[in-house]
């Protein structure tokens, strides 16, 4: 069963990097669908990143194309979402998500995933 738990998150100025780490504990090895999605206070959840099953392809909200990048390490069971250019609109509460029966290969909506991390929170300044 995935236990997603995300970390990275921070406060950081307009113009900044972060990377986002999300290691599923409970899949050893997992190349399931993963997703990043955000939620700033107000708004519905967004989608940011995703990439595909066995890492075939990734996909990208346009709000972040160029400038985030979403990336597997197998061996630490880990899936990154690496943040440059940050802008003050990327200030949200950031989760990653998968699919636990592992049977999506790709998924850009929220509702295709059934476990969640408990997000890490993304503050930049201007």
């Amino acid at each position: 069963q995935a236990q997603l738990v995300e970390s990275g998150g921070g406060p950081v100025q307009a113009g900044g990097s972060l990377r986002l780490s999300c290691t599923d504990s409970g899949r050893p090895f997992s190349t399931c669908a993963m997703g990043w999605f955000r939620q700033a206070p107000g708004q519905e959840r967004e989608f940011v990143a995703a990439i595909s099953r066995i890492d075939t392809n990734t996909f990208y909200g346009d709000s972040v194309k160029d400038r985030f990048t979403i990336s597997r390490d197998k061996v630490r069971n880990t899936v990154y979402l690496q943040m440059n250019s940050l802008k003050p609109e990327d200030t949200a509460v950031y989760y990653c998500a998968t699919d636990s029966r592992c049977t999506v290969i790709f998924a850009i909506v929220s509702r295709a995933y059934d476990s969640w991390g408990q997000g890490t929170q993304v503050t930049v300044s201007s």
